[in-house]
């Protein structure tokens, strides 16, 4: 099944609260014929954009070929939230890479999140501070605060305010968190005009943006130094580099990364405008997610609620997306019971078996970056800057993270579907029965 057409409409955006709210954006056109450049960019969503601008800035003929529209993937239908850190705690990574590397993985993702402020401010797109984190139980919260300890007393990260539970629900008034903190160095942004910032910069560095343009094939040549050609409907590009920024969407072109890196679906809501009765959700202009392991995400947009919550391994998105994601809006928020919802909207992003992200050289000339678990605002624009750097030779940071262990799905591309769908079965009945 065609992952890029079986849930939207070809070309077009999906009906979201984003893209009802958009910057205006051009349709840029179809490749059509033969183009030379020296990278070729696959995928119009944070990865790619972020690529094919640091390589147009530093001079390369960049080439981007879009399916659909810029943004039209996980970087224009996600909850917005810029985390701080990688996708797994800096306590896990030191399990798994010790304290040095996991020390390099912290001030990478530092980066990350500066580069993301940094170029959203060039775009001219509003960025705004604060991201709550809260635990239902003792012992999530016990971890929260541990966790910002250790990050102020080893990594010199002392932005984390900790929260009691009178605290945490005087900022977040719902009944079921007990505590959590605050992560003022994190933030939440409109995750659309973002993108869409993300490719004006690149075409204003001299990046050329194919739209409705899906690649079809991609053929390595068989030596180091050869091009690859990049294959559309209605044309094709001859390129000396190519990099990767499908996520979800890249099954079908690249076997290798399929086995490691897997597809789901995720959805979102938005309230219709709640008034005065927005401090009833958030008593800030924060944004907030739990530690369920389907996680609930929100924040607010003026005084709306957009709430994410609810995951799917199926292709096809739910008939009724509204229902799924009303459940756990109105678990956190009964006091918002029978809310209306304007937009309701589902997204495909992909995720890896340890929740890292995935860099790898599928060929001596191909560079790719995907997987990023749900924690991807920053970390994918950072890894579009960090493929740059390796084409053009001036980082070792696409390295490092393809140095990382990143297994295959148990029972490889054909089993990992139903294999995934069990485990989620299971920590969903954690999730529901508050083990």
């Amino acid at each position: 099944m065609d992952l890029l057409h079986v849930n939207d409409r070809a070309g077009e955006y999906p009906a979201s609260f984003y893209a009802s709210t958009r910057d205006p954006a051009p349709e840029r056109p179809a490749l059509r014929g033969e183009l030379r450049a020296d990278v070729c960019v696959v995928g119009g969503g944070y990865t790619g954009l972020s690529a094919a601008l640091h390589l147009a800035r530093a001079g390369r003929k960049v080439v981007v070929l879009e399916a659909h529209r810029a943004g039209f993937g996980a970087s224009g239908r996600n909850g917005g939230q810029i985390g701080s850190g990688q996708r797994l705690d800096v306590g896990t990574l030191e399990k798994l890479v010790g304290r040095e590397r996991t020390r390099r993985l912290w001030d990478m993702a530092e980066e990350a999140k500066a580069l993301t402020y940094a170029l959203a401010d060039q775009a001219g797109v509003p960025t705004r501070r604060g991201v709550a984190h809260l635990g239902r139980k003792r012992a999530e919260v016990a971890w929260l605060q541990e966790e910002a300890a250790h990050l102020a007393a080893h990594y010199g990260y002392d932005r984390i305010e900790v929260l009691d539970k009178a605290a945490a629900q005087a900022l977040v008034p719902s009944p079921v968190y007990t505590g959590g903190d605050l992560d003022h160095g994190a933030g939440h942004v409109h995750p659309l005009n973002l993108c869409l910032g993300l490719a004006r910069l690149a075409e204003a560095a001299g990046a050329v943006i194919h739209e409705r343009s899906a690649v079809t094939r991609i053929t390595h040549g068989p030596r180091a130094g050869d091009t690859s050609r990049i294959e559309t409907a209605a044309g094709h590009v001859i390129a000396d580099h190519v990099v990767l920024g499908a996520n979800g969407y890249l099954d079908r072109l690249e076997p290798q990364i399929a086995a490691r890196v897997m597809p789901i679906n995720n959805y979102i809501v938005a309230t219709e405008p709640l008034g005065d009765r927005v401090r009833e959700v958030l008593t800030r202009d924060i944004a907030a997610h739990d530690l369920k392991f389907v996680v609930n995400y929100w924040r607010l947009h003026e005084d709306r609620l957009i709430f994410g919550g609810g995951e799917t391994v199926s292709y096809r998105f739910p008939a009724d997306i509204a229902a799924k994601v009303r459940k756990p809006l109105e678990e956190v928020y009964p006091q918002l019971k029978g809310v209306k919802f304007t937009h309701a909207w589902g997204g495909t992003l992909a995720i890896t078996v340890n929740r890292m992200p995935c860099f790898r050289r599928p060929a001596p000339n191909c560079l790719s970056a995907s997987g990023y678990s749900g924690h991807g605002v920053a970390l994918a624009i950072h890894a579009g800057k960090l493929m740059a750097e390796a084409i053009t030779a001036t980082g070792d940071g696409f390295d490092v993270m393809a140095s990382l262990p990143q297994p295959t799905f148990p029972g490889g591309v054909a089993l990992r579907f139903p294999l995934l769908l069990a485990g989620m079965t299971w920590f969903s009945l954690r999730d529901r029965l508050g083990l």
